[in-house]
């Protein structure tokens, strides 16, 4: 392959990794805990935009339990994200992906 393909070729591609980096900017996940008692909503960036707790969970002596849950929440929505990031970014490296010196997904 000569020089000046291998060189579009990485212009794509670095237009495609963007082009995920901005879809993964934008995307909003949900993880939720207790059967939907708690809810945490991160952002693409993985900042925390919302915590919803019901009503029922706000009585003294549940504060441990409460905290057990938005945490229990907030690792399924991270864990939502990783995937998708991972999704996204290996899709856009292509055949690239895990080649030595292109980022980990």
């Amino acid at each position: 392959m000569d020089i000046g393909g291998m060189m579009k070729q990485a212009k794509v591609m670095q237009e495609k990794l963007a082009k995920a980096q901005e879809e993964i900017a934008a995307m909003v996940l949900v993880g939720t805990a207790g059967d939907g008692l708690v809810t945490v909503t991160l952002q693409g960036t993985g900042a925390i935009t919302r915590i919803d707790i019901d009503d029922s969970l706000m009585v003294p002596g549940e504060a441990d339990m409460v905290g057990d849950l938005v945490t229990a929440a907030h690792a399924g929505a991270k864990q939502a994200l990783d995937a998708r990031q991972a999704e996204l970014m290996q899709k856009a490296a292509g055949p690239l992906a895990g080649l030595p010196g292109m980022p980990k997904f």
